[in-house]
Order: structure tokens, then sequence, then C-alpha cells
């Protein structure tokens, strides 16, 4: 192996190299471009899954939301089209019955689902707006970014009613000026004064937007007189727990509370987070998959490329070589030199792809910035990556060498010198 370091070696590599210098550049860059669009296809994958993230990154995944709708089935005396209202009771049964169930939440909403806004007033303006009566635990379901300074409500708040609100970023902006503060001060809601505990900030993975207004739980049922009746119920699975197994445990029990027959399928309302998270991990693994089989089956066509270049280069060193192995060169020494010079140029090759396409994911970065409407954030490729994809490279030229280097020990040394 000593041959590697010894500088006629290399002169020998840059003379073939410079003899042949339109068809090596062609033949490299094949293999840089194979290696440029790897490295395009894994950093747009990563970047796709970057920004599912991202949206969900405040979201507990284990999620389901179930609310109330209408029956399709006669059952047990009642009629079909029999409304179904769901309630704190339920909430307490599923609570104490359910073991997948980590947390359970009751909301209720006003100025959605044909109900009325709660009327936001502060000073001599005013507007309408949603509004959510919530318990703390949906902080740990759907996390808020609250402003410094500020809150979400806790349990002394809904032990004692308290009238306090936690109000969007794009309310404070409409009834404040820059730099005042909201935390402290009075607005009122339905002709009720609310002291202002916290503003929050609007997330990828929140349901209410940046214009609603958080109240007590106990709070809001008492304002607008909701009694036990709730909107619908956030239900996060514990982690070990499957959560479409948990929604089918719940949906069956709700029915036999509510006297529906066990058919009917549109009596309760259901959507699965988990689920839906699980077929979009299965559409970005796909993703990553095909992005490695193109990118494996263009790196293997470029290095295929090099050596059908390397056995031509042999044909024509026909003589070149029989005269070295006259003089005591040893197979392993010619064998060693041509191996040695696909490894070069695939290496090479691939280093300069990797370059280029991390330099165009820098700027595809730049470019995109902080776009909510282009589904990608960050486009980069991992580290482990891009050096699994170098030695890959260098493994496939050494794999390829091999065959221009077993055809050129073959020569016998005689007949090379009798080629013309």
């Amino acid at each position: 192996m000593k041959f590697i370091f010894e500088r006629d070696t290399w002169q020998e590599i840059y003379g073939t190299i410079r003899k042949n210098k339109i068809r090596t550049v062609i033949t490299v860059i094949g293999v840089t471009w194979g290696v440029f669009l790897f490295v395009i296809l894994l950093g747009m994958a990563k970047g796709l899954d970057n920004s599912f993230r991202s949206q969900f990154n405040d979201f507990a995944t284990n999620t389901m939301f179930v609310w109330g709708q209408q029956t399709s089935i006669p059952h047990d005396g009642f009629k079909r089209g029999r409304r179904m209202q769901l309630t704190l009771d339920d909430v307490d049964a599923l609570k104490s019955q359910v073991d997948d169930i980590e947390y359970i939440t009751p909301r209720n909403v006003t100025g959605q689902w044909g109900t009325p806004p709660g009327q936001f007033v502060r000073g001599a303006k005013s507007g309408a707006f949603k509004v959510f009566g919530d318990y703390p635990t949906i902080d740990k379901v759907s996390k808020k970014k609250i402003f410094d300074g500020g809150r979400f409500i806790n349990e002394e708040d809904i032990k004692y009613e308290r009238k306090v609100c936690v109000i969007g970023e794009d309310i404070y902006k409409q009834f404040y000026n820059k730099d005042e503060e909201a935390i402290g001060d009075f607005v009122k809601i339905n002709g009720i004064y609310f002291k202002v505990i916290g503003v929050y900030k609007p997330t990828q993975s929140g349901f209410e937007g940046d214009d609603s207004i958080f109240l007590p739980f106990t709070t809001f049922q008492t304002i607008f007189n909701q009694g036990k009746d709730i909107s619908w119920m956030v239900i996060t699975a514990k982690e070990n727990k499957n959560i479409v197994n948990t929604e089918t445990t719940i949906k069956t029990m709700l029915k036999r509370m509510h006297d529906v027959h066990p058919d009917d399928t549109q009596a309760f309302g259901s959507f699965n987070l988990g689920e839906e998270v699980a077929k979009v991990n299965g559409f970005l693994s796909g993703m990553r998959l095909i992005t490695y089989i193109v990118g494996i089956a263009t790196l293997i066509a470029g290095v295929i490329a090099i050596g059908n270049v390397l056995l031509i280069t042999v044909k024509e060193r026909t003589r070149e070589i029989g005269v070295r192995r006259a003089l005591g060169a040893t197979p392993a020494e010619v064998r060693g030199q041509i191996m040695l010079e696909s490894i070069l140029l695939t290496f090479v090759a691939g280093l300069i792809g990797f370059v280029f396409g991390t330099l165009v994911l820098w700027g595809i970065n730049k470019a995109i910035g902080n776009n909510d409407d282009i589904p990608i954030l960050n486009p980069s490729v991992d580290f482990f990556a891009a050096v699994g994809a170098l030695l890959s490279i260098a493994l496939l030229g050494t794999l390829i060498g091999l065959i221009p280097a077993q055809k050129a020990v073959s020569i016998k040394p005689i007949e090379a010198l009798r080629e013309e």
C-alpha cells in the first residue's frame, strides 16, 4: 500500500486525467449531478418534515375531539334525528371509566357552530369575537404562547369563577396602541367587566386563531347560562395507548350512556388527530424512501460511467501497463493505481455535488424565510446522512474500480508490448 503515498503514483494519475480532460470532466459531471440531486431531494424531504412537525410542535398529537350530532337510527323508543348533547357528566364518566385517557378537557364556545359571538368592548371601541370557556388543562393539549407579563387561566380562576380573560394578539392590536399595556386592564364581554390577564400569540398548531378570547370554564358556564352542557371535549390518550382504540371505546360508551343504537355512526362526531398525524408520518416516510431510491440510483448510474471511462483508459494504456509489468510492477500496484484513480474521481465529484447541493439548499432556505404559505421549513441535510453519502460514493468508486483494475492486471506484458 506504500505506493499510495508515492509521488510517481499521483503524477501518473494526474497525467492520465490531463490527457483526457474533456472525457473526464463529462464523466465526473454525472456523479456530481447524482450527488447534487440526492442532496436536494433529501433536503426538501427534510424541509417538509420540519414544516409538519413545527405545526404540531405545541400540540399533543395523541389527541382526539368528540362532539354531539344527530342520531341516524331509531332506538329504544327514540326517533332518528335526536340531537346529542354532551355534558360534564359524560366527561366525569369517561374520566373514571376509561383508563387510556391522560387528559380529558370539556370546552365551550360562542361565536361558532351557529352561536352568536361575544361582544368585546374597550372604551369607545367594540367588536364581536369567539369566546371559549376552558380549563387550564387545555394548555397541556394545545400550548398557548403567552406574551411576557401575562398568564393563562389557572385552577384558582376556575374555583372562584373569576372574571378574567386571555385575549388574542389580533384583538390586542385592534383595541390597544403599540406598547400599551393590556395586562390588568378591564374590558367588557357581553356587558360584564373582565380583567385581562394575558395576551396569547397564535401558533400553527392552534385552532383558535389570534382573534379569540379565553374565559375560565366555570365563569363561561354562568355568564352564558350553559349549566352542564358542553360544546365538545378534547381527549388525549396516554403515551403507550392507541388513540384509535381509545376513540372506539369512548364512542361506544357515549352511545350506551345516551341510549343510542350501537351501529349508529352519526350520533357522535369525532376527529382523531393522532390517526391523521400517523398518516402524514407514513407519507413523509414514503417520501424519504423514494428520495433514497432515486438518489442512490442516480449515483450508481454516475459511478458506472466512471467505470466505463476507466475501462477505455486501460485499453488505451495497454502498452504502458505492459512496460510497467515488464519493469517489475506487481499486479497489486497496477490494480491499486486504477482503483485509486476511480476512488479519487468519484469522491471529488461527490464532494463537489454535495457542496453545490448544500449551497442551493441554503439559498432556498433564505428565499423562503418564514413564509407560512410554503410548506417547507429549513431544508437541510443531516450530518450523518452527508457523511454516509460520501462514504457510499467512496465505496462505489472502489467497487466499480475493481473491474478496470482487474482488466489491467490481466494484461500480459509480452502481449502488451506487441500492441500497436
